[in-house]
């Protein structure tokens, strides 16, 4: 090696770190930091206000327009949102605020600088820092006082379920007699109150189905009957046993879901059970879809195909994603012409994605493959939302596709399932509902799922309790 050789890598090695630095500050933005606050109280559209005896909470989500206007920086830029918050406590007690209850990924000021620290200039790094920190919702809640402020939370598309949580400090309640070594002695009982507070808000940014939701001209003109217990269970028998395809003549996926509740009742508890809005089917959310597919990554707003029921296609869909676009849970709902206790009611098909495959049958020549067992994702839904207490009554009617796991049905693009034929019906609480005060409707049995998949083999792992076993 020579000495000129030598040199010049000795010279690269020492100007390598001088080189980063100009490459990285080269990236860095020198558009100056001017946020234009807003006044969210006045400015923000769509706020929710819930009160709970002397709390009033209301939320607002800020747009990625907004937060930009109010942050001087590009929340979405770094996948973050600004959730505003105001808790007006006329409680006599102080409170606190439950973060993690609202999301457990949230940012703190401080980290959610740092993630932004490249759209400022240096020079106005601790000024976006400190406003961030300034602006941040307090976890103490004073009494007789009005607390704004901000939360960041990972964003999300279309919309999120927003559940605030808010505590007491801990108050005596009573006293029992209580024995100890050194004899009795009276044991003070302490309770913490809380109060919980829940809104799903929509962030529409124009391609969403929901979006077009309009219920009340469904069915313009029409008289819709509204039926009692045992007209509804004989309508919904009666209905198709799937979906079809646009010209009505092929089957699809079975019809094995019902839902009884106001379309803000069905979309605040779904989201709230972890459900996401979807995308319509427009030559973005295509090629964003086959995008996702080909790189194995999540869209979990993805577009779900159409199928038709009621000689329309599905007035809305819903989802939930997994890590990846090929595997999710979603559900169709449309809007049937007759109601039950003058609630409307929604007849659905639901199914667990867990693969894509190329088809010339879809818009965007690509579709997912069913689980071949459906009725695992139709117990899937009745679970969350027995878990979120919004299911008032439910149970089981005959209606849907039966086929046997051993000689299955197929779908439009020929996935094959298996089904005991039956629909889950779910009538939804306006207000959160314990275990126990759930009610059966009583109409027919289900088969139960995992086990109408298996084989006589699997017997085996089911075994009755020998005499004497523990």
């Amino acid at each position: 090696m020579g000495l000129h050789e030598y040199t010049c890598r000795g010279c690269f090695a020492r100007c390598l770190p001088l080189l980063v630095a100009l490459a990285l500050g080269a990236c860095a933005t020198t558009a100056p930091y001017a946020p234009q606050r807003l006044t969210p109280a006045e400015q923000l559209s769509g706020i929710q206000t819930k009160t709970v005896d002397d709390v009033t909470v209301s939320v607002a989500i800020l747009t990625d327009q907004q937060a930009r206007t109010h942050f001087g920086v590009d929340l979405g830029r770094q996948a973050l949102q600004a959730l505003w918050l105001s808790v007006r406590n006329g409680s006599p007690g102080k409170l606190w605020f439950i973060q993690n209850t609202l999301d457990r990924d949230f940012y703190p000021a401080d980290e959610a600088a740092v993630l932004l620290k490249s759209q400022v200039p240096d020079s106005a790094f601790g000024a976006l820092r400190q406003a961030l920190r300034n602006e941040s919702m307090r976890v103490l809640l004073k009494p007789a006082s009005i607390t704004e402020g901000f939360v960041f939370l990972p964003r999300k598309e279309g919309g999120r379920y927003i559940d605030i949580r808010l505590t007491s400090d801990a108050y005596e309640v009573g006293s029992r007699r209580s024995r100890a070594h050194a004899g009795e002695h009276m044991q003070t009982a302490m309770m913490i109150r809380e109060l919980r507070f829940g809104f799903a808000v929509p962030l529409p940014d124009g391609d969403f189905d929901y979006e077009r939701l309009d219920t009340a001209h469904t069915y313009a003109g029409m008289e819709l009957p509204d039926l009692d217990t045992e007209a509804l269970r004989l309508a919904l028998e009666q209905l198709p046993c799937c979906a079809t395809d646009a010209n009505g003549e092929d089957e699809a996926d079975p019809l094995n879901l019902v839902i009884v509740g106001e379309s803000a009742n069905l979309l605040n508890s779904l989201s709230r059970s972890g459900w996401s809005f979807t995308h319509r089917i427009t030559l973005g959310s295509v090629a964003r879809l086959i995008g996702a597919a080909l790189k194995d990554q999540a869209y979990p707003v993805a577009p779900v195909s159409s199928l038709y029921v009621f000689d329309r296609k599905q007035d809305f869909a819903l989802q939930r994603a997994r890590r990846s676009i090929a595997q999710r849970n979603h559900l169709r709902l449309w809007l049937a012409p007759f109601t039950f206790e003058r609630q409307q009611v929604w007849v659905g098909q639901i199914s667990r994605d867990i693969g894509i495959k190329l088809s010339p049958k879809s818009p965007s020549l690509t579709t997912h493959v069913i689980d071949p067992e459906v009725d695992l994702a139709r117990e899937y839904l009745l679970h969350s939302l027995l878990a979120g207490g919004f299911v008032r009554q439910f149970g089981f009617v005959k209606g849907s596709k039966a086929a046997a796991r051993v000689q299955p049905a197929y779908n439009l693009t020929d996935d094959p399932y298996f089904s005991d034929g039956m629909r889950l019906v779910v009538i939804l609480s306006s207000d959160p509902l314990p275990l126990s005060e759930v009610r059966s409707l009583q109409w027919e049995q289900s088969s139960a799922p995992v086990a109408e998949g298996q084989t006589e083999e699997a017997d085996r792992y089911v075994r009755p309790i020998a005499s004497g076993e523990h």
